[in-house]
């Protein structure tokens, strides 16, 4: 396996803002994924429809939107993007006493938009948890991850 070199670091060893005025502009896009673990007390309730702050997935939803778009200025050296396409799924899973949440980005530039997803995810799955921690504080958010990319140099799916 050859060693591959960290991007963010110039020669020096000091962290850098990658130069992407090189790349082609290409058509990219990103999936990501996390869950939001609950306890059975907040699923009920959830069922019920009786949680006190309101729409649960809109807002959720809502969040992982706005947080994809504010994502270079969280992430100090991601390049701001021009997103054309952010979508949010979550979906409750009952047997497992969770939330999965999924974030699709999409946009024509020279560097991909991954870690808009990954923004994305982490948003909505805070915001489920700050609208849920009234009655779980047990809440647990995990799984965060990369599920694919398309452009660029490579094109992933995770297995």
């Amino acid at each position: 396996m050859t060693e591959q070199k960290i991007s963010h670091l110039n020669s020096q060893g000091e962290v850098q803002m990658v130069d992407v005025s090189l790349k082609s502009i290409t058509s990219r896009t990103a999936i990501a994924s996390g869950k939001v673990l609950l306890n059975p007390t907040a699923l009920e309730t959830i069922l019920k429809q009786k949680n006190p702050k309101g729409d649960l997935i809109a807002t959720a939803k809502i969040a992982g939107i706005m947080g994809a778009k504010q994502t270079s200025s969280l992430i100090p050296l991601c390049h701001p993007l021009p997103l054309q396409k952010i979508a949010i799924d979550i979906h409750l899973n009952q047997e497992n006493y969770c939330y999965e949440i999924f974030a699709s980005t999409k946009t024509n530039a020279e560097t991909g938009v991954e870690m808009e997803a990954l923004t994305a995810v982490s948003i909505a799955a805070l915001t489920l948890y700050d609208m849920l921690k009234a009655i779980d504080k047990s809440i647990t958010i995990t799984d965060i991850k990369l599920v694919s990319k398309t452009g660029g140099k490579s094109d992933y799916n995770r297995k």
